[in-house]
């Protein structure tokens, strides 16, 4: 399986999107600051959402939708809810 996910920081609560095929290490891995600069600075990290796909590309067409203007929009409107906390 490969996942898109959805972090949101508990310094800041700016939302991170990303992609694997392991998220539980891929979320162990932000927590502990391995990885880009973004992450590393602003953990920790709660998971907030994930999908599943079984192929590797439509994991990374959603990330990459979830990062633009209305995949933003979208993403609001799943996580209304959460968000509001």
């Amino acid at each position: 399986m490969f996942y898109t996910y959805i972090l949101k920081s508990q310094k800041n609560g700016r939302l991170y999107v990303g992609s694997t095929d392991n998220l539980k290490r891929r979320f162990e891995e932000h927590n502990k600051g391995i990885g880009g600069i973004y992450t590393s600075n602003n953990r920790p990290f709660d998971l907030i959402y994930y999908e599943g796909y079984i192929s590797y590309k439509d994991a990374k067409v959603s990330e990459r939708f979830y990062k633009t203007g209305y995949g933003r929009e979208v993403l609001r409107g799943k996580l209304e809810d959460f968000l509001k906390k």
